[in-house]
């Protein structure tokens, strides 16, 4: 009968001790959460048992770390996608902007030669009209003007095809951005992807 009586109480603390030990593990793995959080670390299922100092057996097989690491992880994968999709539209910003910026540059060029052009064709005209008529100095004067406004026309078409490099380049970078924003998009429509373990 003492035969019979006694296993219960050892297997009463054993069964104790497995539980004190279980609540001690769990206890370690949410402090390993709680940390790799506040230190921004990626959080995964072998962090979390490097930091605990549990198995990966033991994540796996209870269910509240289990749950505990899932959370974590969908947690850090949300904050991720956030914080790349913001970083991705600031980038997208800048670069439209730079686009906008440069088709206005390049608008203001192209109104400057034409107006410069056609200051040249004036003068021009009133250098075929007036010629007889002008003093050899005011000849001079107006072609010493004429070549100004030539040598003008010259830097204003260098600044239009720089302008225009830009914007193309400005463009190309906006494609970029545009696909780089659809693979965010896909992966935050699809986060188990983007998650490592």
């Amino acid at each position: 009968m003492n035969s019979a009586t006694v296993p219960e109480p050892r297997t009463a603390a054993a069964l104790a001790a497995r539980r004190r030990k279980t609540e001690i593990a769990l206890q370690r793995v949410h402090e390993a959460i709680t940390r790799l959080r506040r230190e921004g670390a990626q959080v995964s299922v072998a962090a979390v048992a490097r930091r605990a100092d549990v198995s990966r057996t033991f994540l796996y097989d209870n269910a509240e770390a289990r749950a505990a690491v899932a959370t974590a992880m969908a947690d850090a994968g949300e904050r991720r996608s956030r914080t790349l999709a913001e970083q991705d539209d600031e980038r997208e910003a800048t670069w439209r902007e730079r686009a906008l910026n440069a088709e206005d540059a390049l608008k203001a060029a192209h109104a400057e030669i034409l107006t410069q052009r056609t200051r040249i064709g004036e003068l021009i005209g009133q250098i075929r009209d007036l010629q007889a008529e002008w003093t050899e100095e005011a000849i001079q004067r107006i072609t010493t003007e004429n070549t100004t406004l030539k040598q003008k026309v010259r830097q204003l078409t260098a600044d239009n095809r720089t302008l225009d490099e830009r914007l193309k380049a400005a463009r190309s970078n906006l494609r970029f951005q545009d696909r780089r924003v659809a693979d965010l998009e896909a992966q935050i429509t699809n986060p188990s992807q983007g998650v490592q373990q």
